[in-house]
């Protein structure tokens, strides 16, 4: 017998769910549905209501009875239970789930919302803490010489009133104000806007004005999602342009500003040109990724010299474990022979450093992967690439898992694949993993589970880690100085992750820092410097150009460990980093600006972000400045028991040494097969 939750009906501020019954072979008694939250494993069971037939059964729910305050928890998940009573048995049936809804506003600051989980499980999932500015919209498109807009007119079935649309102008603060009107499908509005109206060189953000009961609310419109697929661009019939763009924060600014002449589209022509020559280089690549397939299958014999391929990043860097391990062998056993495997673009570096390489894609790489004996790196090699059975492949990984990794992302929205054949190639080319090096005991669980994982794992902490406990005083002095950062100041780290939604359209990364330099600057500037280190996909989006007397970009620096070394404090929000950082005992700020958003839209998180984390949380940019003022006067935070409890957990393993124990432990693999 099976339950599955096929539908849901809004009874004024009650929500009531249909659970259709299949293969139903027996009759029963005391129906009734068990939520279990899966966090608190708190339980609420409401009994069935109306039974439509032997295969059709509602209850109805109130959702605001399915949040509590208690652990200060801001989240909820809950699974559902069919439970009833047969052959004076007591049976109870996970509910499986055929209905994905939309966000359903509760109020102001929570919704929720129907899934499935990757069982196909349903799942009810309750929103709260949203913040009380944002208004999330359907759509927004310049069409023409029109702004259009869709959005829910409801909030907890009750109708919003007197909703306008306002443009307010983001130096002047003027704004021009427009109703909605009722749109093509119940509990949607739409709103029309002309282009016209805005005054030229118009720079104007997006807010909306309505009435719930007798509350007057104000809130900026916010697009959860990237801009992929909305009209973003249009040529007024005056000649002029209009723009559309989000904000940090997913605010939605327009701006309207003159056409391109003819000799500005000619100055743009090259572009042109590179995007065909891009193109020609497409058809290239995949001509030589057949040439690369077919040279993997040619067959080839071992070097009779132990050769060791150490990679990082896709060859997109000479930096993380793989180069602290490769160090420690160079500086021990200098008789063996080192490969690096680069882009073509590091190959200037890596003979100014005199570090031997062969460049990705060529035969030569091809033939150099095969008849090395190990291979070390920290990400996964392309699934084309053979692994001959003579080779060991050792899997440093690049980092302890905050976010869901492999199996454990529930649904993979990633172009070119399904979530089936991701899962499917990750388990693949996890298992051509001789061994996998682990930080933690809670690393090695999720590496088992969502890698799918059955070699043989290294617990002996991350190699690049090494040189935050080895390092000096002296060293870092010389570090700053290397680096130009001044010896009389204190540096503070912002180092966030990169957001799957950061995009504008295919090719077009994003991003505005999520506080103000200025106030930045106004507060700590006399003495103290910032180092920005942010993805290398949307560092070149940043322009800082004129903050450069206290403001330092280091994205594109090799060894972020070095920049860990030099800075007082951390700035994050989702990245990793954090974890690495703790083995400092200096103060970590956590600044998730967009914290629902990221957690409820993209993937979510193994630890539980509100309570888990080694430092204190800043929800917005005064929280944020109050934070630094603080840590930068703490800067040792063994005295901290929560911050020492998260490093008992995640760093007391490593004790400097791992890079020697990975070394001896490729030595070993070899003296065996002598």
């Amino acid at each position: 017998m099976r339950a599955i939750l096929s539908g849901l009906h809004q009874k004024k501020s009650k929500q009531e769910l249909e659970l259709e019954l299949i293969d139903v072979p027996f009759s029963f008694d005391n129906l009734r549905v068990t939520f279990l939250e899966t966090n608190s494993l708190a339980t609420i069971t409401v009994p069935v209501v109306k039974v439509i037939d032997n295969n059709l059964v509602r209850i109805r729910i109130d959702a605001q009875a399915l949040q509590f305050a208690a652990f200060n928890q801001s989240e909820f998940t809950w699974q559902l239970f069919l439970g009833f009573e047969a052959n004076h048995e007591h049976v109870l049936l996970q509910v499986e789930s055929e209905y994905l809804s939309d966000r359903h506003q509760l109020s102001l600051t929570s919704y929720i919302q129907f899934n499935s989980d990757s069982e196909g499980m349903a799942t009810l999932s309750i929103h709260t803490q949203q913040a009380e500015d944002e208004f999330s919209i359907n759509s927004v498109n310049l069409v023409d010489d029109t702004l259009k807009l869709t959005g829910n007119s409801l909030i907890n079935n009750q109708p919003i009133r007197d909703q306008q649309i306002l443009l307010r102008d983001v130096n002047t603060g003027e704004a021009l104000s427009y109703p909605t009107e009722k749109g093509t499908l119940r509990g949607l509005f739409s709103v029309s806007i002309p282009l016209s109206d805005l005054p030229e060189n118009a720079d104007v953000a997006l807010f909306i004005h309505y009435m719930v009961g007798t509350q007057k609310v104000e809130q900026r419109l916010i697009l959860a999602r990237s801009l992929e697929g909305q009209n973003v661009q249009t040529v007024l019939s005056s000649g002029r342009m209009a723009l559309l763009e989000k904000s940090f924060n997913n605010g939605l600014i327009v701006k309207e500003f003159p056409a391109p002449t003819v000799v500005e589209k000619l100055a743009a022509a090259p572009s042109k040109l590179g995007a065909i020559v891009e193109f020609g280089r497409t058809i290239q690549d995949k001509i030589n990724l057949q040439r690369m397939r077919l040279l993997f299958k040619l067959g080839h014999r071992p070097n009779e010299a132990t050769t060791i391929v150490f990679e990082s990043f896709g060859g997109r860097q000479v930096s993380d474990s793989p180069f602290a391990i490769y160090k420690l062998f160079k500086e021990l056993y200098p008789g063996f022979n080192f490969v690096w495997s680069i882009d073509r673009s590091l190959k200037k570096f890596c003979r100014q450093n005199g570090i031997p390489y062969v460049v990705r894609r060529t035969s030569k790489w091809v033939r150099t992967l095969e008849k090395s004996t190990y291979w070390i790196s920290n990400a996964r090699f392309p699934a084309w690439v053979r692994k001959p059975k003579y080779v060991t492949y050792i899997q440093t990984w690049h980092g302890t898992p905050l976010k869901k990794l492999g199996l454990d992302i529930e649904n993979v929205s990633m172009p070119g694949t399904t979530t089936s054949k991701y899962h499917a190639n990750f388990v693949k080319e996890a298992n051509r993993w001789d061994a996998l090096v682990s930080p933690n005991d809670y690393s090695t669980r999720i590496f088992r589970s969502a890698f799918g994982f059955n070699n043989q794992i290294l617990k002996v902490g991350y190699p690049r880690n090494d040189e935050l406990i080895n390092a000096t005083p002296e060293d870092i002095v010389a570090l700053k100085e290397r680096l130009g950062i001044p010896l009389d100041k204190k540096v503070v780290l912002y180092a966030p992750t990169y957001r799957d939604n950061q995009f504008a359209e295919k090719g077009k990364y994003t991003f505005e820092l999520p506080f103000s330099l200025d106030e930045f600057k106004a507060q700590f500037g006399e003495d103290t410097v910032l180092i920005l280190r942010m993805h290398y996909l949307i560092a070149n989006a940043l322009d800082i150009s004129d903050y450069t007397d206290f403001v330092y970009d280091l994205s594109s620096h090799p060894d972020i460990s070095e920049l860990y070394l030099v800075s007082d404090m951390l700035i994050t929000d989702y990245s990793s980093v954090f974890f690495d950082y703790a083995y400092l005992k200096r103060p970590i700020l956590f600044y998730p600006y967009d914290y629902h958003l990221y957690k409820d839209e993209l993937r979510g998180f193994y630890l539980d972000y509100e309570k888990d984390l080694p430092g204190k949380i800043a929800n917005n940019q005064t929280d944020l400045m109050r934070g630094i003022a603080h840590d930068l006067e703490v800067r040792d935070m063994s005295g901290n028991a929560k911050f020492m409890k998260f490093y008992d957990r995640f760093c007391a393993i490593d004790d400097g040494l791992s890079s020697l124990k990975i070394v001896n432990y490729v030595v070993h693999q070899i003296e065996k097969n002598v």
